[in-house]
């Protein structure tokens, strides 16, 4: 464990605005609420006092952070299983299961995929941060689905060029709330951490490029079937670009798919509704399909995977209720 020190001076010219409000915007990776915390504790002080979060700051006042670091876990391998498509001398394909984490985190520091990848191989890439050996690419906590893995950082490197150049085919299957005017379309906004929550993504007027095409599969009562191509691979992009135009992934309970739509029903539509979030307790999104160019083979691969029996379960309910 150890302190990181930070000073930040007000400009001259700075309008007032509240502390908390303040910090959060000035030091990355920290979110308003662990900002709170700080200040709360007494780790904040403005002009060497110690101040509340809704203190308002005056241009050239020195404010004071003092951060304490808490060591991180040392990773270890867990016998773990997963469901591996694919392997070779250089990298493998997981199909992740739904409610696993990637990799190691704050409040998630084992039973991730990682943990699971260090037990099942013997050399990871090491490419990325230390708590993410071989991991090239990510998906969200509840979204399952194909990924793959680097077992050295040639073919890490060789992956990563291969997502820079948007050159790898991915493919998701979402069901998501409503019916579409137009069989087809695309999503492109600048994607940006959220100024309101800072674990959520929001589209913004500045950021990341973002792009997404989808294709309508199926009309389904109150919902439909899409299937979608990333362009880009932003963060939580899927869900964030399909709530933006209305149409939220069904099941999503951090961009408004889980439930908001209910009370415009009538009541059969309302209790339908209902039974479907009960079949589906997360997002109804999947990575179904995944493509690339191999690395050290120069092979073209390509892997696809079937829908999680809890996506299945949801569909068959729905066409039941179309019949």
């Amino acid at each position: 464990m150890d302190n990181h020190h930070i000073q930040i001076h007000v400009p001259a010219n700075k309008a007032r605005e509240r502390l908390d409000t303040f910090l959060t915007r000035e030091i990355s990776g920290v979110s308003r609420s662990q900002i709170q915390k700080l200040i709360k504790q007494g780790c904040v002080r403005v002009d060497s006092r110690v101040v509340r979060p809704n203190y308002v700051i005056h241009p050239s006042e020195k404010i004071e952070i003092e951060i304490v670091k808490h060591s991180r876990p040392e990773i270890k391998a867990e016998n773990i299983p997963i469901d591996i498509v694919y392997e070779d001398d250089y990298l493998l394909v997981v199909n992740k299961r739904a409610g696993m984490v990637v990799h190691p985190a704050c409040g998630n520091w084992s039973g991730t995929l990682v943990n699971a990848l260090m037990y099942h191989c013997q050399n990871l890439s090491n490419l990325n941060q230390p708590d993410r050996p071989g991991i090239v690419h990510r998906l969200d906590k509840d979204t399952s689905g194909l990924l793959v893995v680097a077992k050295d950082n040639f073919v890490h490197a060789g992956l990563s060029r291969q997502f820079e150049k948007k050159t790898i085919k991915r493919v998701y299957i979402a069901v998501v709330w409503g019916h579409f005017k137009t069989l087809d379309g695309t999503i492109e906004t600048l994607l940006s951490r959220s100024r309101r929550d800072r674990k959520k993504i929001a589209v913004s007027q500045q950021g990341r490029s973002a792009i997404t095409h989808f294709i309508v599969k199926e009309r389904l009562p109150l919902c439909s079937l899409l299937e979608l191509r990333l362009e880009t691979g932003r963060t939580h992009q899927i869900r964030v670009h399909l709530a933006h135009i209305h149409h939220p992934v069904f099941g999503d309970q951090t961009y408004g798919g889980r439930g908001r739509q209910i009370g415009g029903l009538n009541k059969r539509d309302a209790e339908l509704a209902m039974e479907l979030l009960r079949i589906m307790p997360r997002q109804a999104l999947h990575a179904k399909s995944l493509g690339f160019v191999h690395p050290v083979t120069g092979r073209e691969m390509m892997f696809d995977s079937e829908l999680p029996e809890d996506m299945k379960s949801l569909l068959n309910r729905l066409r039941e209720a179309t019949d």
